[in-house]
């Protein structure tokens, strides 16, 4: 009799078990790591709001989880940069669909220095030139008889492509140093006082951001909540989350929940701006 229960109480337990995993609905996030922090926030704060659903987040770069939701292993992916042309035409051969994208948050992409060097602001010629290994040495900056040494993101990172676009503006120069991650690039940075780098602004600690200059004859601006915002910071741009196609169910809730005033709190609470 006593083997009985004992052997009910198990069935019991493995049915409830069962029940309670199939009624979680598994929502998995990949892509972008300038992103990957306010995404990890997001499904946090949401899953504690609602025991019911289960949201995996993980990080590897924009293109990296562009590339899952096109072979069908993430169910979003975060992205910096707006999906290539070519992305789009590979989702549509295999879904037939152009996808969804949703702008989730505003960011600027800040210039990192060291603390103790001299130079305060730089034009976006002056970074264009710098990153293409025009500009070797601090001095032709109004900084000290050093040369300057890159770093940047690896190629699978969206800040990687956006920068390339908008900023550099040619082929990035051989002497980068390509790390995985913003925050490895603030901390290349931190500890090299002839170093600059880029990423996120939500990143920035224990270095200082270079005011941006639009060009030679505009004002050096500071990436702020106000400046970028409404766009007068000279590098500010959009976050994307991607899908497959329009969202259902546990899916649209989340994601109307992210765009919700509360889920925008949480994108300020991270450092990042609000998407509106």
């Amino acid at each position: 009799m006593k083997n009985k229960t004992i052997l009910s109480i198990m069935l019991t337990m493995i049915i409830l078990t069962s029940v309670t995993a199939y009624s979680q609905e598994k929502i998995t996030v990949k892509g972008s790591d300038t992103m990957v922090i306010l995404a990890q926030k997001w499904a946090e704060l949401y899953m504690k709001k609602n025991p019911s659903a289960s949201i995996q987040v993980t990080g590897g770069g924009s293109g990296t989880g562009i590339t899952a939701l096109i072979n069908g292993t993430t169910d979003i992916a975060n992205s910096s940069r707006p999906m290539k042309q070519s992305e789009i035409e590979k989702l549509k051969a295999r879904y037939n669909t152009l996808g969804v994208k949703i702008s989730c948050a505003k960011d600027g992409v800040t210039i990192f220095l060291n603390s103790a060097n001299k130079v305060e602001e730089l034009t976006m010629k002056q970074l264009s030139d710098i990153y293409q290994g025009k500009i070797r040495n601090w001095k032709e900056l109004g900084g000290n008889d050093a040369e300057i040494r890159l770093y940047g993101r690896e190629n699978s990172s969206g800040t990687y492509v956006y920068f390339l676009e908008e900023v550099v503006k040619g082929d990035y120069a051989a002497s980068v140093q390509t790390l995985p991650g913003t925050a490895a690039v603030v901390n290349a940075v931190k500890k090299d006082v002839n170093g600059i780098g880029y990423g996120g602004a939500a990143y920035a600690e224990g270095v200082k951001h270079a005011r941006v200059k639009k060009d030679a004859g505009s004002p050096g601006i500071h990436p702020t909540a106000e400046t970028i915002g409404n766009g007068t910071y000279p590098i500010s741009r959009y976050l994307y989350i991607y899908l497959r196609n329009k969202p259902t169910g546990e899916m649209k809730k989340y994601i109307d929940w992210i765009l919700s005033s509360e889920g925008q709190m949480v994108v300020t609470e991270v450092g990042y701006f609000p998407y509106k």
